[in-house]
């Protein structure tokens, strides 16, 4: 019978006069009160050194810990993570090593963290709700042009002083290069320029990634710009990827310091100069480079132009019959109920759509893309 856990010393105590009187052998007797041969001799030798004292509980922490902070050097960090509250505890060590060069092995990082928690010196964050930009839909490539991915690389000078600002477009699916064009500038009509010449020799992608950067999005309605109203109309899917989550991008990322890596270091006497050898490192890259997430083919191997022609001229917004239809201003403002209503600069001259999808909340679209809601009774815009 195993302990009553209610009264765990009558039972120890039973056991030793069990024995005592030997009633049982002490294989019988052990399995009588559902204990081990080595549990039971414990218990009748420390009855045997200390009587009945002997067999209350002990504590089963263990003597001495190695990795135990010693006093002293716990002392020196808790004193130090008090003059520097904001140091975490790899800064603690790197800033208290030197300076006591008598301790001669101190406690890893994690086993400084714990101490801090211990001692109330770790305050806790906030949890921070996960940020999702209306633009971020789940997209995964299965062919060429289902997703392209572009994006500026760092900026840097050339050898006559000019900033020079590479914008980089790719093919996720195939890892294909499209173009690594020198710009002076991250302004819209230079990107415009370089995304309107891959229109005409590729087609349209179905949809491009960027980042929340300019000139591809901005913190208003919908993130709009001028350049992605543009493709918006094109019927691209612009899809952004979360802040301050370059990894969202990261098979891009991982191309732009190979390109940094191989053709600005160091950089080209000019601009002119540093796009020719962007141009012959881009010949590599497609051509001769192979790449490991093609199973060791190249880009330029995989890669097929788009069959969605660049159109002559944009596609008309067209809107069901029951929307009501809305022209914005050139002070990106549109008139509802009376009252005037900014929505984006980038919307200038364009034909929005509304439509009443609750009592008093209206849904705003630009063609099949639903930019927001309008609230009668705050007359303010949601994204």
């Amino acid at each position: 019978m195993p302990w009553q856990e209610t009264h765990p010393m009558d039972q120890r105590l039973q056991f030793v006069a069990d024995h005592q009187r030997g009633l049982y052998d002490m294989t019988a007797l052990c399995l009588r009160y559902g204990v081990s041969r080595k549990t039971g001799y414990k218990w009748l030798a420390r009855y045997a050194a200390e009587g009945a004292r002997g067999l209350e509980a002990r504590s089963h922490a263990p003597h001495r810990c190695p990795h135990a902070i010693d006093g002293a050097v716990a002392a020196l960090v808790l004193a130090a993570r008090r003059a520097h509250p904001t140091w975490g505890p790899a800064k603690l060590r790197d800033y208290l090593a030197p300076r006591h060069p008598a301790v001669e092995r101190w406690p890893a990082v994690s086993t400084i963290a714990d101490l801090l928690t211990r001692h109330g010196l770790v305050a806790k964050r906030r949890r921070r709700r996960p940020v999702v930009h209306p633009g971020t839909v789940p997209l995964h490539s299965t062919a060429p042009n289902d997703l392209w991915t572009a994006d500026f690389k760092g900026q840097f000078r050339t050898r006559d002083g000019v900033y020079c600002f590479p914008l980089t477009v790719a093919d996720q699916h195939t890892r294909y290069l499209l173009t690594v064009h020198a710009l002076l500038h991250t302004r819209a009509v230079g990107a415009r320029a370089v995304f309107e010449q891959l229109f005409r020799t590729y087609g349209l992608p179905a949809a491009i990634r960027t980042d929340n950067g300019v000139p591809f999005a901005n913190t208003g309605l919908h993130g709009l710009t001028q350049l992605s109203v543009w493709w918006l109309r094109l019927g691209i899917q612009h899809q952004r990827i979360r802040p301050a989550s370059p990894q969202e991008n990261g098979a891009h990322e991982r191309m732009h310091r190979t390109l940094k890596a191989e053709t600005t270091r160091p950089p080209q006497a000019t601009c002119a100069q540093q796009q020719r050898a962007f141009t012959r490192w881009r010949e590599q890259y497609n051509t001769e480079r192979p790449h490991a997430a093609l199973g060791g083919a190249t880009p330029a191997s995989r890669y097929t132009a788009s069959e969605r022609p660049y159109p002559a001229r944009l596609p008309p917004l067209e809107y069901p019959g029951h929307f009501a239809v809305k022209r914005v201003t050139n002070a990106g403002t549109i008139r509802f109920k009376t009252k005037l209503l900014f929505l984006a600069n980038a919307l200038k001259q364009h034909h929005v759509g509304l439509e009443e999808s609750d009592d008093g909340v209206w849904s705003l679209y630009l063609g099949p893309v639903l930019l927001g809601r309008i609230d009668e009774r705050t007359m303010k815009v949601y994204g």
